[in-house]
């Protein structure tokens, strides 16, 4: 990724992007991208995070709401990748039934595990504390959260058997961001919520000290294989 570490890119895939392609697809004479899209996205662009993540903008999904800004990001310690993910801010102006709101963000987070630990069956409930931990400990109001925790292993054979045996932690979620003035939710304090959630599924201490009950998990054996 060639994100500067700490906040999101500036680069190609802004608004700019957001506002060509909307409007190609929305044709002449509709109105602009809505002013609360804007302000929310903008907040992404600016957000400060901490220095392990790097942030940057990639391709959102068109068909999932009639606005959408998307962010992928990496976990790293040293040349060492930690974790990665993915997180997309939806819009609706008319709203959504099921959000409960007009915005909804949905985001993928995945990192590799020792086998030993992929294997405790509190897994999942640990790893889905996270998400709602990391929410809260910035003071955020959100609603509708629903998502799944899923681990994985993988054996290698033949040609492959030298490799050791790997297992990987992939949570999907998505909850509805409270909107504040002008209908805009703090959208920057949601992506650092959400890079807290990657650096604790990639092993790292919080950033500050939080709740001494919250499991972290053993830093990784090396670099995931692509």
């Amino acid at each position: 990724m060639a994100a500067a570490q700490g906040r999101s890119s500036d680069g190609t895939g802004g608004m700019d992007d957001v506002k060509d392609t909307q409007a190609k697809e929305r044709g002449a004479g509709v109105p602009e991208v809505p002013p609360a899209f804007s302000s929310a996205v903008e907040a992404l662009r600016n957000a400060r995070l901490r220095p392990q993540v790097e942030v940057e903008p990639t391709p959102a999904p068109q068909r999932l709401a009639p606005y959408a800004y998307a962010l992928e990001a990496v976990v790293l310690d040293g040349e060492q990748e930690l974790a990665d993910g993915r997180l997309v801010l939806l819009h609706d102006p008319a709203g959504h039934d099921a959000w409960h709101g007009t915005f909804r963000l949905v985001t993928l987070v995945r990192a590799e595990l020792e086998p030993e630990m992929a294997a405790d069956p509190l897994l999942p409930e640990v790893c889905w504390s996270w998400l709602t931990g990391a929410l809260q400990s910035r003071g955020l109001t959100y609603g509708e959260p629903s998502g799944t925790v899923t681990r994985a292993s993988s054996h290698y054979f033949g040609g492959l058997s030298e490799r050791p045996a790997a297992s990987q932690i992939e949570i999907r979620a998505s909850w509805t961001p409270l909107e504040g003035l002008g209908g805009v939710p703090d959208t920057a304090a949601h992506l650092a919520s959400w890079c807290d959630l990657l650096a604790q599924v990639g092993g790292l201490p919080p950033a500050a000290p939080g709740d001494g009950s919250v499991v972290t998990l053993p830093q990784r054996r090396g670099p995931q294989s692509r």
